[in-house]
């Protein structure tokens, strides 16, 4: 759950809360930065991918910038090169709204769930409150198989949530790959896939690739999941700055989350 005695804002106070902390409006992620992204993955930079598989479908960087500004609330003009750039609070909560719904429903049939972040920096502590609302209602969370590895580190669990570890260290990683262990250690295994992740980065990019339900969280410099979501591989991603100062700054968020899909009382 959220820091006992964490309490559920109301949607405004929510957005209130998200622009004071820069979770959401006048972002510190730069306009360049964002820009640099979005033609990245515009030219077939698979780090830029996110476990995902575009082809040619949006080799025109303009096409990913409108989806970006309609998913997120960046500035849609493309001669805005450098400066502030900005992620809409209203779409902040209405993808909290959204896979708060799917959540609620992974809930109500006991579905197998499976947590993971390629950002534990700012982001492990939403997905294991996430991961214990889940199994209180009485969700499998699901254990990973052992002894995974990838490139860059050991695949584990901590705290319910899927990380990569390196030389003692949580990993910050965009890969699809830890993901893709993941799941085709399960099929080795014998064992079912889940019915649901919840997670951001290549590890949400990489499951809704394989075709599994998949929700997360994404930057305004990580277009892949919200052009995955236009697409309609990825069910849901909640724009947002995902490492912002302070970890704790994401708890009334999470309440709300919870909250929403029925899984929290705060």
């Amino acid at each position: 759950m959220p820091i006992p005695g964490t309490p559920t804002p109301s949607r405004d106070e929510l957005i209130d809360h998200l622009v004071r902390t820069r979770i959401a409006g006048d972002v510190a992620t730069p306009r360049e930065n964002n820009l640099s992204h979005y033609r990245a993955l515009a030219n077939g930079d698979r780090y830029y991918w996110f476990g995902l598989e575009f082809g040619d479908r949006w080799a025109d960087e303009q096409d990913v910038l409108a989806v970006m500004a309609e998913r997120v609330g960046v500035d849609d003009d493309p001669a805005h090169r450098v400066g502030q750039d900005t992620i809409d609070p209203e779409l902040t909560v209405s993808g909290l709204e959204r896979m708060a719904a799917r959540l609620r429903k992974a809930a109500e049939d006991r579905q197998r769930v499976l947590l993971a972040t390629g950002h534990p920096g700012g982001l492990l502590d939403v997905h294991r409150a996430t991961a214990a609302a889940l199994r209180a209602a009485g969700c499998e969370v699901m254990v990973i198989p052992e002894d995974l590895g990838t490139v860059e580190g050991r695949v584990v669990q901590f705290a319910d949530v899927a990380v990569v570890e390196r030389g003692a260290n949580l990993w910050h990683t965009h890969s699809g790959e830890p993901m893709r262990a993941i799941l085709f250690a399960l099929g080795e295994d014998g064992r079912p896939l889940p019915d649901l992740v919840v997670a951001d980065h290549g590890w949400a990019g990489a499951a809704a690739q394989h075709g599994v339900d998949a929700v997360g969280y994404a930057d305004c410099n990580d277009p892949a999941l919200f052009v995955a979501e236009a697409e309609g591989t990825l069910q849901v991603a909640v724009p947002l700055d995902d490492h912002v100062h302070s970890p704790r700054y994401y708890d009334p968020m999470t309440a709300y989350l919870l909250s929403e899909a029925g899984l929290y009382e705060g």
